[in-house]
């Protein structure tokens, strides 16, 4: 893609997910990480008309204008507490399937965002970040937050420590796909997450990320 046409320019759209969207998604997830998928951390179909049923405005793709998703997103609302509470993604996420989900949360969690390898860099993500932070301000939440995957840690291991790992990287002396593009975006890291998601580029460690609503009023 030209770097003068952004996927806005070309008729990319994130609009909120629907049935006839599962199996794309599915397949999407399977290109998007081949780290993942060997483990069975991808989405399954049921996983997905889970999250449609519980929390359908929290679901997004992007999809190009011959009707390609070319991205997705899957998010819910929980209310930690502590604010700050040590949790892994099976955890959180009721293993995929959302029935954690808290109509009356105070937080928007970001389970997955997932963009097809021929199209990374492009701006994707950013569209649906937007979509996010629009929901998170509609629906008057105090804060987005996840749990970003430290996907070059396994290069530094052993180096440094995963908290050295983390320190280089939000002082941009190292750069990670996942956790500068979060910070690159608004996000800061909170702490480290060990053992959130088995995955061999992590090592299984993640980054506690949030967003805070700049406009959040307090019930």
């Amino acid at each position: 893609m030209s770097d003068s046409l952004r996927p806005r320019d070309l008729g990319v759209i994130v609009r909120n997910t629907n049935q006839l969207d599962i199996s794309k998604i599915v397949d999407l997830q399977k290109e998007s990480y081949p780290y993942l998928a060997p483990y069975g951390n991808i989405w399954r179909s049921e996983e997905l008309e889970s999250h449609l049923t519980i929390f359908p405005q929290g679901q997004f793709v992007a999809v190009e204008p011959d009707g390609t998703i070319v991205g997705s997103a899957s998010t819910f609302i929980v209310t930690l507490n502590p604010e700050y509470a040590e949790h892994t993604w099976k955890g959180i996420t009721a293993d995929g399937l959302f029935t954690t989900h808290i109509p009356n949360g105070d937080t928007l969690y970001l389970a997955d965002i997932s963009t097809h390898p021929k199209h990374r860099h492009e701006g994707i993500g950013s569209m649906i970040i937007d979509r996010w932070k629009e929901l998170v301000i509609k629906q008057n939440l105090r804060r987005m937050i996840g749990g970003g995957r430290l996907f070059n840690y396994t290069e530094h291991a052993d180096k440094i420590s995963v908290y050295e790992y983390a320190e280089k990287v939000m002082k941009r002396e190292l750069r990670d796909p996942v956790l500068t593009f979060e910070l690159d975006i608004g996000f800061r890291s909170v702490k480290i997450l060990p053992n959130y998601l088995e995955d061999v580029r992590s090592l299984n460690y993640a980054c506690f990320i949030e967003w805070l609503n700049p406009i959040y009023q307090s019930p």
